[in-house]
């Protein structure tokens, strides 16, 4: 899941960077409504956070508006310190899905993104399986055969991404864009260190790998490879 927040204020916006990518979301901070928009036209986002408060031409509500007259449909959750109730109904009718008042707590904010993502996830998206292995995406959560297999957060980002797209090759690149984002290391061995430790995870949980490397070119999911091996062993932490 890969999320958009808008954000002038530095000290937020590294907060909620930092919360959300420990939480295993990929994060782009942007400052400026101009930076918003070209964004969201550039990249799929699953949600968007965005300040009402906002530096430059258009606060967040004019931004929002932007969004839906582009027909984006990406979910926006709006942060803001102003608790008016007219206040609240601007923004949910410039095309918001949530609202939330500043001062806030980064659990309820988390919450709320979670139920933005399960709302607008359609429900093959909200489940997806490979042979034996199955993700819950709404509640973060992957099985081996009914067994819970316990998954870091970008582990977890990481073999969604392959599931959604299976048989599809992927590029090291897109992967880290939708895992990271724009400003990861492209020198960095990171992804090639998460798929061997996704690999040891599964062989332990006695999954046959599912994940084919081509060299140079990137990774491909092959569902019907996710069968149960004969020295199945319980899920590993």
């Amino acid at each position: 899941m890969r999320i958009l927040v808008v954000e002038d204020d530095r000290q937020t916006a590294e907060s909620l960077r930092r919360g959300l990518s420990e939480e295993g979301f990929g994060v782009d901070v942007v400052r400026e409504g101009g930076e918003a928009i070209a964004a969201a036209l550039t990249t799929a986002f699953d949600v968007i956070v965005l300040d009402v408060m906002l530096p430059g031409e258009g606060d967040g509500f004019d931004v929002c508006g932007r969004l839906r007259a582009q027909r984006i449909r990406t979910p926006v959750l709006m942060l803001t310190a102003r608790d008016a109730v007219e206040d609240r109904v601007r923004g949910l009718e410039s095309g918001a899905d949530d609202y939330l008042v500043k001062p806030f707590a980064f659990a309820e904010l988390l919450a709320r993104v979670r139920a933005l993502v399960r709302r607008h996830l359609d429900s093959r998206a909200n489940r997806l399986s490979a042979g034996i292995l199955s993700l819950d995406v709404a509640a973060r959560r992957a099985t081996v055969g009914g067994v819970p297999l316990a998954l870091t957060g970008k582990e977890f980002a990481i073999l969604e991404y392959l599931m959604h797209h299976p048989r599809q090759l992927l590029s090291r690149v897109q992967i880290e864009e939708h895992v990271w984002n724009y400003e990861f290391d492209s020198d960095s061995n990171l992804i090639e260190v998460y798929i061997a430790r996704i690999r040891r995870k599964l062989a332990a949980a006695g999954v046959a790998d599912p994940i084919v490397t081509l060299r140079g070119a990137g990774y491909r999911l092959e569902p019907g490879r996710a069968c149960a091996t004969s020295s199945a062993a319980p899920a590993s932490a």
